[in-house]
This record gives structure tokens, C-alpha cells and sequence, in this order.
């Protein structure tokens, strides 16, 4: 063997001594949340019966995007104005 091809084996036999654990490293599982994480969370939206009535109604007039929005908006309105 020559100089050369030695050197190149010896770089590539570091290579793959320092590497391995580095990949090792990189595919571990993320760690699991900690209770202190939970107060950051959100809370579920209650939705009303008036919101949900509307919504369904939304759905099967088949409406989606601002028309859907409009539509909830003046169905929640009028909702409220009959209480």
C-alpha cells in the first residue's frame, strides 16, 4: 500500500468513528412534553348551540370561504336578536 492510499483509509475509518454517533444523535425521538408545557396550551373553544345550528345549516347549503362567513355571521346575529 502506498502513503497515500493508507491516509485515505485512515480518513475514512475517522470518518466513520465520528459520524455514527453524530447520526445517532440526530434520529433520537423528541423528548416528551413536560406538564410545565401544558399551562402554554390553548383551550378548547365552547362553541354555542346558536354557532354550531348555523354552521350546520352552512354545510348544507354548501357554502364555503366568505359566503360560508357572511352567512354564519348573519345566522348568529339573528340568533341573538330572538333571545
Amino acid at each position: 500500500m502506498t502513503i497515500s492510499s493508507r491516509l485515505a483509509a485512515a480518513i475514512g475509518a475517522s470518518f466513520l468513528l465520528f459520524a455514527t454517533p453524530v447520526f445517532a444523535q440526530s434520529t433520537a425521538a423528541p423528548a416528551a412534553k413536560s406538564d410545565a408545557a401544558a399551562p402554554m396550551a390553548k383551550p378548547a373553544k365552547v362553541h354555542s348551540p346558536e354557532s354550531m345550528e348555523c354552521s350546520k345549516e352552512a354545510d348544507a347549503k354548501g357554502l364555503h370561504g366568505k359566503e360560508r362567513k357572511k352567512f354564519r355571521s348573519e345566522c348568529k346575529k339573528a340568533a341573538k336578536d330572538k333571545k
